[in-house]
């Protein structure tokens, strides 16, 4: 109990009131009057003695309620001139059956109208301890009845100024609703700000007055309320609650000197648009669970074991937010803030944390966002001169950290490992950019990587940057088609690839697919001169690899030969530093491009908070950095902040299930980042594969690459993390660079499944299909507004398709192509793509891209992609094909298209479904409706909706048919 005791203080914003909330637990003095106290005595609150229904749910309930709600009506005293009237004679325990609608009840009413006694209060005669209170004597009577109801006949002290305060607010309050019912449509959804306690008598008369006057939706704004209305009681009302930050207290001693300054705020908020930035998370900053069903204390502190569905918050202890980066709501609003309101000052002072060669000029960001004020253009620091790599490198190194392991290296099979410090890291790195500099490689030239997991991927990217080289890592299981592209698109100088590689117990001839793109590409009249190719013996011996003389060079034979220091090319913020291709709803890949300084300062400062980053930790990701998430938290983000980091080579799985876990105890890993898939994965295959290891070195958990279900969160928290670990379940793509939407471990509570809250300097919206932003609650498109130092410049090569993907659905946001739902407390939840782009377990795959694929086989005359819910992958591939005229359907006819989308684009790309389908759904203008086949693919054909449009409305009973088939 000590724990929640504490917990609930330390959101107060006044020091005094955390030490009256101590005075309040222990004093005896203020056990009859105190809910707080009461409870905490496992005393009834309706007859004040022993009460075995006390649980610590109830427990944990009133100390939120009195502590939150009333905490500003009591004052510390010394022992009380009169001790408040007692039951006679109470026996040993009451028969009173507590739950939390009465308890909480009672909390509410009694912290509404009693007031504590002090040496500075006038005692009640002792003849007469409930006397009539003057001229207020009705009123006094009236609160009396209510108080003595709910105390079940015991009947405490009242004062005067107590029951004419009461009545004076119920005046102001019947005035306020008279002229609201007058003035306002009371049919729209109000929101109502009151720098008020929202369970006094004036609060509760407002809801009593207003909800008389319309059946509106009453949103009453208050620090702590969630916590104190629960949804049983007689307020359940469908409530957003905030406040004014100042504490009630000192709230209630200015209205005493100023009666003026006391106002309500009233506004509309149905269908608004406003530029108040904060809306949306100024709730979360003032209170202590982060509000939604905490009416229920549906709560955990993390070390306790969130075990059910019904528990949906987890709430950091003390230890963790004592030490964490962001140690409170306060603190990360006053840092949010601040990065809204002047992003150049807070983007500055971060950015002046690393090395640059020449400071940037005056205009630290120049943007256009809006589509129709010209060309889209976001620059950050551009005249700053820096090197990313040498504030990966160097700069540690200065710092006193060469001797710091920089990469723990753990190979596919066990047993086989590595390490390098930040010094023997640099010292690689210089001798890859000198050889690269030898082959003609010079700034601003792009070198096409196409490495599996080994430490010279993070080196080879390292060395570009050092010599301002443009480098496009390409997932080492992509097929020779893909990487073809990528090749015709960027025309590098270099391909820097491995002979083969071993994943699990499979062999994958890398260099085979290298050798077929290089082949293809020059069929499009590109060449490539350079292969260096990294032999990799324990998967392919040198004598067994296939090679071209001439063109392809060992790595091991090249690379040792040249120095350890290698002079750093300078750049300015806004030269490129990486291409990354991603998936297109086209069918061809687009070349997102990255540019130095903005993207330096972002990855390095998301990583620092999102994972509250400290020198002592050892971090492993395990994404491929073939994607945006290797990219900015393997090499870069933890780089530039010194951090010890872990690439695996291998499977997750191999040779078992418990293989992540041995890793995790092998190297005392505490930063744990992975996908979705992966913790359904492991889920799947049994908790006695995570319990067999100890895992004690955890202690910041992450998710990336897709919404984590709340189910598969709460095993990972559970399992994985033994109910010790926050999880850090980011929203993010590789447009954005970093971090948009995150929890920051020890800020504020955590509800399984949402990404919570933005991260600094980022402002995300949800609009409706017009592109108007939509207020509280709500699901619709998710937007942002106004520029990050992350985001990507451009699309290589392709600027009006920049423009047009991403700026033009809706003028004047960046657009993600993704769904988003905000609950009552602001809380974000993404909802999956909205576009035709499937994501499969944290891949990004153009639907174009696989329909393609499909209907290059001969046989196949049309094919038609959906995604839909798979239980490892989270989205899987099914398609709906239909055959040439003749073609019959065939199971090793489904098999050879299904090793045509492997062959042309990958692996990860291939169906999971083909259903056979006579034809497709239609418009008469030809268009395919995607909705009903999706409706088809899930199953839901109770929700296939109108079909009368299209063309041949029979197809659908067709395909319905062949579902199975």
């Amino acid at each position: 109990m000590e724990d929640m005791a504490d917990y609930v203080a330390m959101w107060t914003d006044n020091e005094n009131q955390r030490l009256l909330q101590s005075e309040i637990v222990e004093s005896a003095p203020f056990e009859f009057l105190n809910p707080c106290s009461v409870i905490y005595r496992q005393l009834c609150p309706f007859c004040f003695i022993p009460n075995p229904t006390i649980t610590t749910s109830l427990l944990q309930l009133a100390t939120a309620t009195a502590i939150a709600d009333s905490i500003s009506s009591l004052r510390p005293a010394a022992t009380p001139s009169r001790q408040p009237p007692l039951a006679p004679s109470p026996p040993s325990t009451c028969d009173h059956r507590l739950n939390l609608a009465n308890t909480i009840s009672f909390t509410a009413t009694t912290f509404s109208h009693l007031k504590l006694y002090s040496p500075t209060d006038s005692a009640p005669p002792s003849s007469d301890p409930n006397r009539e209170a003057g001229e207020d004597g009705e009123a006094y009577e009236e609160v009396k009845a209510v108080v003595t109801k709910e105390r079940g006949g015991v009947v405490g002290p009242f004062a005067n100024d107590e029951v004419r305060r009461i009545e004076e607010d119920e005046l102001r309050i019947r005035e306020l609703c008279d002229s609201l019912t007058q003035r306002m449509d009371l049919s729209q959804e109000l929101m109502i700000l009151l720098p008020c306690n929202p369970l006094s008598s004036s609060s509760l008369s407002l809801h009593h007055h207003l909800s008389d006057a319309a059946p509106a939706t009453l949103l009453l704004k208050n620090p702590f309320s969630a916590a104190a209305i629960p949804s049983s009681s007689s307020l359940n009302y469908n409530t957003i609650i905030n406040s004014n930050s100042n504490s009630n207290r000192n709230i209630r001693r200015r209205r005493r000197r100023n009666k003026a300054s006391d106002s309500f705020i009233i506004m509309a908020s149905k269908n608004v648009r406003t530029n108040h930035f904060l809306r949306h998370v100024e709730s979360m900053k003032l209170l202590p669970s982060g509000a939604g069903h905490i009416s229920h204390l549906n709560a955990v502190i993390l070390g306790e074991s969130l075990a059910t569905e019904e528990n949906d918050f987890v709430l950091p202890s003390n230890d963790f937010a004592d030490q964490a980066n962001v140690k409170s709501p306060q603190q990360y609003m006053e840092m949010y803030k601040r990065s809204i309101e002047d992003p150049a000052g807070f983007w500055s002072d971060i950015a002046s944390e690393f090395y640059w060669k020449q400071k940037w000029g005056d205009k630290v960001c120049d943007e256009n966002f809006d589509v129709r004020k010209g060309k889209i253009k976001i620059e950050w620091f551009k005249g700053g001169i820096t090197n990313i790599a040498y504030n990966c490198l160097d700069r540690n190194i200065e710092a006193g950290l060469g001797d710091k392991i920089a990469i723990y290296w753990e190979g596919n099979e066990p047993g086989l490992d590595g390490s390098l410090t930040y010094t023997q890291l640099h010292d690689r790195v210089c001798q890859v950019a000198n050889y690269l500099k030898d082959i003609g490689v010079k700034k601003g030239d792009a070198v096409i990587i196409y490495l599996p997991m080994l430490m010279e991927l993070p080196i080879t990217m390292l060395a570009c940057a050092r010599i301002g080289a443009v480098h496009s890592v390409v997932f080492a299981g992509f097929s020779s088609e893909s990487l073809s592209q990528r090749i015709i698109d960027c025309k590098p100088k270099v391909v820097i690839t491995c002979n083969a590689v071993k994943r699990g117990s499979k062999i994958i001839y890398l260099k085979d697919i290298v050798d077929a793109a290089i082949n293809d590409s020059a069929q499009s009249g590109v060449s490539i001169d350079v292969s260096l190719v990294y032999e990799n013996p324990v998967a392919l011996k040198r004598v067994d690899t296939k090679w071209k003389e001439g063109r392809d060079i060992w790595w091991q034979d090249v690379i040792p030969q040249y120095p350890t220091t290698c002079p750093v090319e300078w750049v300015d913020a806004e030269d490129p530093l990486f291409l990354l291709y991603t998936s297109g709803s086209t069918g061809k890949p687009k070349g997102v491009l990255h540019t130095t300084g903005g993207y330096m300062v972002y990855t390095a400062t998301t990583f620092k908070y999102a994972f509250d980053y400290k020198p002592s930790d050892v971090y492993w990701c395990t994404a491929d950095c073939g994607w945006i998430t290797g990219h900015s938290y393997v090499t870069y983000g933890p780089m530039l902040n010194g951090a010890t980091v872990l690439v695996y080579e291998g499977a997750p799985n191999y040779p078992d299930a418990g293989r992540c876990w041995d890793i995790v105890d092998k190297y005392k890993v505490s930063i744990f980042y992975t996908a979705p898939t992966l913790v359904r994965s492991l889920m799947r295959d049994g908790d006695e594969y995570v319990t067999r290891y100890s895992r004690k070195s955890l202690r910041v958990l992450g998710s990336v690459g897709e919404p984590i279900n709340p189910s598969a969160w709460r095993w990972f928290y559970n399992i994985v993390g033994d109910s010790r670990c926050p999880i850090s379940d980011t929203w993010w793509q590789t447009e954005t660079g970093g971090f948009m939407i995150t929890p920051l471990p020890g800020a504020w509570p955590q509800k399984p499944g949402s990404a919570t809250f933005p991260f600094f300097g980022v402002q995300p919206v949800i609009v409706d299909e017009k592109g108007v932003e939509i207020e509280g609650e709500c699901s619709g498109y998710l937007c942002v507004k106004s520029s990050w130092p992350g985001a990507f410049r451009t699309l290589y090569g392709d600027h009006e398709r920049y423009e047009t993907t991403y700026f033009k659905p809706f003028a004047g946001y960046y657009f993600s192509g993704d769904g988003c739902s905000r609950d009552k407390d602001g809380y974000h939840w993404l909802t999956g793509r909205v576009d035709d782009v499937i994501n499969v377990s944290g891949h990004r795959i153009g639907t174009a891209e696989v329909e393609s694929a499909l209907v290059s086989h001969p046989k196949c005359a049309e094919a038609a992609v959906v995604g839909v819910e798979h239980e490892v992958k989270g989205q899987g591939i099914y398609a709906f094909i239909t055959l040439v005229d003749g073609v019959p359907y065939s199971e090793e006819l489904r098999k050879e298209l299904v090793l045509t989308v492997r062959k042309q684009i990958g692996a990860f790309a291939a169906p999971d479904k083909i259903h056979w389908a006579p034809g497709l759904p239609k418009t008469r203008s030809g268009k395919i409706m995607r909705r009903i086949l999706r409706k088809i693919a899930s199953r839901q054909l109770d929700e296939l909706g109108d079909i009368s449009t299209l063309a041949d409305p029979s197809v659908v009973n067709q395909l319905i048919e062949l579902a199975d088939a």
